[in-house]
């Protein structure tokens, strides 16, 4: 979450805590509809507990622990660079210390918005109207000279279970998106040059093949507890 990245800035936010309710309370206030969408706590990976989880579910965010091991080999990533990338996916690049949180709530939402209807004029409305024709490092310029996302993030920031961390400490947590666009798993992590795909998947099996990926990210790091998995499942007509 405060990991370096390539063209960092020297403004910080508090971490946002990995609180399905607080991330909801956050996008509702923001423009994202009450009946249109809701994080969800994913409170295991097995697939009983992965039925449990509301559908559909058109993101998944995972936080997870950084160490010598991750950090390495992000920076080896750099190296390969894949071609032919879906230019339908939305990814910013993250510049702001400690804006993981929010910047996945950004993937999340920017990369279902042709599927989950924002409130016209709302915050995210014009957010994603402004940014849409934008370069990843250009919305990352964009966020973080807006004044607007800085105050409702500091508001959820604060409001979580835990007291909010010293914002000068460095923390060792990162928050990254999977989200699902034109058949294929994308990871979007604001601290890489692009997003990842990780093959292909579908829109109805999209926990499933996030979860096939996250179970390879906690198997490399074992001895730690700090991993959260949340899910975005849009409403059905039934559930209204």
């Amino acid at each position: 979450m405060a990991a370096p990245n390539e063209n960092p800035s020297t403004k910080k936010w508090l971490p946002l805590e990995a609180n399905p309710d607080i991330m909801n309370q956050f996008l509702w206030g923001l423009g994202l509809p009450v009946e249109e969408a809701e994080f969800y706590d994913v409170y295991g990976l097995d697939d009983e507990l992965l039925e449990m989880v509301p559908k559909p579910v058109k993101a998944v965010l995972f936080l997870y622990p950084l160490t010598a091991e991750t950090e390495a080999e992000r920076l080896s990533e750099k190296e390969g660079v894949k071609k032919d990338l879906s230019e339908k996916v939305y990814f910013l690049k993250q510049t702001v210390g400690n804006a993981c949180g929010t910047i996945g709530l950004l993937h999340a939402i920017g990369n279902v918005s042709s599927e989950i209807k924002l409130c016209e004029d709302s915050y995210l409305d014009r957010f994603f109207k402004s940014t849409a024709h934008m370069n990843p490092m250009e919305r990352a310029l964009f966020l973080e000279k807006d004044t607007e996302m800085e105050a409702a993030h500091l508001v959820a920031a604060t409001a979580g279970d835990t007291e909010a961390p010293d914002i000068n400490i460095s923390v060792d947590t990162h928050f990254i998106c999977f989200s699902c666009v034109d058949g294929e798993l994308y990871e979007l992590d604001g601290r890489k040059s692009q997003p990842t795909s990780h093959g292909p998947a579908s829109p109805s099996s999209l926990l499933q093949d996030a979860a096939k990926v996250i179970r390879g990210m906690i198997q490399k790091n074992p001895d730690s507890i700090n991993f959260n998995v949340i899910a975005l499942s849009k409403k059905s007509a039934d559930a209204l």
